[in-house]
């Protein structure tokens, strides 16, 4: 009887030294000194789960098997993870390893010394391209490696051509040539079928942006001469956008599933509808407008978080992440972003993945082309609501342009000027 007193103590004395272990690493036991080690990434790129998956399956095995290491990746957006660097660094306790931050907000990274330099002179067999690494730089330090361009392209279900204007060439669209397509759509079909991201704040700012760039506007601004040109078009779809609309996080999933038919988005989101079925849609830029064809682009970037626990590996990471080879099975693989390293682009093909690729290459060449600049702003999210208010009041309610809140709107976006 006593010895088996003697064995409960000792096992209640084992259990609560395990439960105190455990506790104090959050809940979970730690790896031993020779296990893996954590890489900890997280991202505002990649956010949809086959992109993630991706990744998981085909990009990070290689690197992990090669150094040990498992990639701890998560998506964050933007705002709150620029929130929580400035948490880990003021309370010392940083556990984030790399960043992918959009490039608009890479200056708030850099200034408020988030991020280090890194040693891309090293990195003797890769470029970034040009047109990505405005951002990146401070005081002649590179901060950033570039990852995901991206433009705006249009995508067409192929049931749409018998309503396409006469004389009207897709790959050559004029916008007023593109809303009287859709408008041809709605009144043959009894509906709109004409997509874009009706729930707030997701991307309709850029579209409508691009748009308004394609008439010699500027991007945000709501009322610019160009911007109340485009505007004066937009009315006429009233009627055109499909009767659920404002239900889109994205188009994808409407472009996918016929729901929708025309839409001008996000080349990746473009892309993952275009190469699901090559045969069924149609691909193209965006349209154009006086000045040529208008496009948002965007890029992000990866950067090593000053002080993080395994700065060494975090370098190693983006080193093997931006390899040019690696770089455009990356492109291919999460649906067709521009690779924005001039080695990688060399290596474009002739595959659905590198035809839309290069669609998206052509618009940055050859559009007028404007970077968001979320970073200038107290809340970018608060900018995009100002356009989705404006979507609904003057597009899908009154179907009429009103000069008067357009510029009263331009003023609820000053005010967010930093």
């Amino acid at each position: 009887m006593k010895k088996s007193i003697l064995l409960l103590i000792a096992f209640i004395f084992v259990f609560s030294f395990i439960s105190v272990g455990i506790f104090a690493s959050g809940g979970q036991e730690k790896t031993s000194d020779d296990g893996p080690v954590k890489l900890v990434v997280s991202s505002r790129l990649y956010s949809q789960p086959g992109e993630q998956q991706f990744l998981i399956d085909e990009i990070f095995p290689d690197f992990e098997a090669e150094n040990n290491c498992v990639v701890m990746f998560e998506i964050l957006e933007d705002e709150p993870l620029l929130k929580r660097a400035k948490f880990q660094k003021e309370s010392e306790r940083i556990n984030t390893d790399v960043v992918i931050a959009h490039a608009g907000m890479m200056s708030d990274w850099i200034d408020n010394d988030y991020v280090m330099p890194l040693p891309v002179e090293q990195w003797t067999d890769r470029t970034f391209s040009k047109a990505f690494r405005g951002s990146t730089t401070k005081d002649g330090k590179t901060y950033f490696a570039p990852v995901g361009g991206d433009v705006y392209l249009m995508l067409a279900n192929k049931k749409a051509l018998p309503y396409l204007p006469e004389g009207a060439d897709i790959n050559n669209i004029t916008w007023e040539e593109y809303i009287d397509w859709a408008v041809n759509i709605a009144s043959g079909e009894g509906e709109g079928k004409c997509a874009v991201t009706g729930v707030p704040q997701k991307s309709l700012i850029y579209m409508y942006g691009g748009m308004f760039l394609s008439y010699g506007g500027e991007f945000p601004v709501i009322n610019s001469p160009g911007a109340m040109e485009a505007w004066s078009l937009l009315a006429k779809m009233k009627d055109a956008y499909t009767p659920t609309v404002n239900t889109y996080e994205n188009v994808s999933s409407p472009m996918k599933s016929g729901e929708a038919w025309l839409t001008v988005a996000h080349m990746v989101r473009c892309g993952e509808v275009y190469k699901s079925n090559p045969s069924g849609y149609v691909l193209a830029p965006a349209p154009k407008g006086p000045e040529g064809i208008g496009s948002i682009a965007g890029a992000s970037g990866f950067a090593v978080v000053n002080g993080a626990p395994n700065e060494e590996l975090a370098i190693k990471f983006v080193k093997y992440m931006t390899d040019p080879e690696v770089a455009v099975t990356i492109a291919r693989g999460t649906g067709g972003f521009i690779p924005p390293i001039d080695e990688a682009i060399e290596k474009l093909g002739d595959s659905t993945e590198d035809e839309i690729i290069a669609q998206g290459i052509n618009v940055l060449k050859n559009g007028v082309v404007a970077g968001v600049p979320s970073s200038e702003y107290t809340s970018w999210g608060a900018v995009k609501q100002v356009y989705d208010d404006a979507f609904q009041e003057l597009i899908l309610k009154k179907g009429a342009i009103d000069k008067t809140y357009l510029d009263e709107a331009q003023a609820r976006i000053d005010a967010l000027k930093k």
